[in-house]
């Protein structure tokens, strides 16, 4: 019997909205995947670190204030430097779709952009990550 996947949802910077995280997180938990979810107002080393500990097998970093362009990169960067390169990152919120190519270059799989169904999201990371 293999094991759910585990999901870390995170909401990097000062952004205090999270009714999208909660709705991603119920949407993952939903699917059968266990789901972890930091809160409001994390640091990128805060994320990684609950990663770590957690053993996650995918951070999905939701945003809506406009900081993904210079908080994601620290994420990946932190996860580099850790050695923690094979969890996978997604992510969600207001991302404008020119910065889109920028995000993914960096090693972020996927974008989820508002208007997208929950399900993609599921659907994404149930066809992307194997677990054993």
């Amino acid at each position: 019997m293999k094991r759910p996947i585990r999901v870390l949802v995170a909401k990097p910077g000062l952004d205090g909205h999270d009714r999208g995280a909660k709705v991603i997180a119920r949407a993952f938990k939903d699917a059968g995947m266990e789901v972890i979810y930091t809160g409001l107002r994390q640091t990128p080393e805060q994320i990684v670190e609950a990663a770590i500990q957690e053993d996650v097998d995918v951070i999905a970093l939701s945003i809506l204030s406009g900081a993904h362009n210079t908080l994601f990169p620290k994420i990946m960067n932190l996860l580099k430097d850790r050695g923690v390169e094979e969890i996978m990152v997604i992510a969600g919120g207001i991302i404008p779709d020119e910065d889109i190519p920028f995000l993914k270059s960096l090693g972020i799989k996927e974008i989820f952009t508002p208007g997208t169904p929950t399900s993609k999201a599921v659907e994404y990371i149930m066809k992307n990550v194997k677990v054993q």
